[in-house]
């Protein structure tokens, strides 16, 4: 994925070597050995799209793309980073964006000690840049793991909620998005009307790319993933897809046997293909649409600037890809 030309901001291009090389630095340390647990996942790649999110903002609220932008979108990442060494202890995953993942190589004990030394990073980084962004890096943590506590206490469940679901995401991934976008506008001093602005927009960015996401699962393969596909499925994490298919009268009856517990890998195809066939890819689109449609309306503000009509039409090419 071309993030720059995703987000319509060409300009971060050039400055994603930046990011890479500040993302490398901020997780060397003395210890070899925790050196390279800590930059597995690093040197594995991946889109970048938190700190592109950044970066975008800062852009689109008149500023440049200065250190304190570049160090601020690398703290969002590297809580997403180690926040997938967590997920991937809970989830028993042997593969991660291509390779395999810190619990499987280097065991559970490490990949969670590693995911905290990377929360920790991110927290020293947010520190250097001011008691706003901390707060804001302390206050998203807690949201990620509101989010994650919410999808574990209704895994397996055929009668989770959408509103349940929306409200796991909002913690699990949108608080990410949200705060990249809210950094932007925050080390570059913006106006207080432009921050909240781009917080908004980064809000319901990520709502729109969990739920693409989401979708994916049930339609992509492990290739275009980077992990293995339909895992929702098996671990019981109903998305918004399946959820609606759960409600669509002409396949519930097929699909509802089928979940509840977890499945091998020929019950994941059953089930893949049933929702599939049900309206509830359909629908799910039509919410992460609505979604797109609520980024683009919070830009206005900054609508004069081309790094910010960019950013409008972002989720939209997002969604244009599946």
């Amino acid at each position: 994925m071309d993030v720059a030309a995703l987000l319509g901001v060409p300009e971060i291009a050039a400055e994603m070597g930046r990011v890479e090389d500040a993302l490398r630095d901020s997780v060397a340390t003395v210890d070899p050995f925790l050196t390279e647990v800590a930059g597995h996942l690093v040197s594995a790649g991946g889109k970048r799209i938190r700190p592109a999110l950044t970066m975008a903002a800062a852009l689109a609220a008149g500023s440049t793309v200065t250190d304190d932008v570049i160090m601020g979108g690398v703290a969002v990442e590297l809580v997403h980073i180690g926040s997938l060494y967590h997920d991937d202890v809970m989830d028993e995953a042997d593969s991660r964006r291509g390779v395999e993942s810190v619990n499987h190589r280097w065991g559970n004990l490490i990949a969670i000690l590693a995911g905290d030394f990377l929360l920790a990073k991110a927290s020293e980084i947010a520190a250097s840049l001011g008691t706003d962004v901390a707060a804001l890096l302390a206050r998203t943590i807690g949201r990620l793991c509101e989010g994650q506590v919410g999808e574990l206490q209704t895994a397996f469940n055929v009668n989770r909620s959408e509103e349940a679901y929306l409200a796991s995401i909002s913690g699990k991934t949108a608080s990410l998005t949200s705060a990249a976008c809210r950094i932007g506008g925050l080390v570059a001093r913006r106006p207080a009307e432009e921050t909240e602005a781009l917080t908004e927009f980064g809000e319901s960015f990520g709502m729109a790319f969990q739920i693409r996401d989401d979708i994916l699962d049930v339609v992509g393969d492990e290739q275009s993933l980077g992990k293995p596909a339909g895992q929702d499925l098996v671990e019981g994490t109903y998305s918004l897809p399946i959820i609606r298919a759960l409600a669509d009268p002409a396949v519930a009856d097929d699909l509802k046997p089928l979940l509840g517990s977890p499945l091998n890998g020929a019950e994941r195809d059953r089930a893949r293909d049933v929702v599939r066939s049900s309206r509830g890819v359909g629908e799910a689109m039509t919410v992460a649409r609505e979604y797109a449609a609520r980024a683009a309306e919070s830009l206005e503000p900054l609508r004069h600037n081309p790094a910010a009509e960019g950013l409008m039409a972002a989720t939209y090419r997002l969604l244009d890809q599946l």
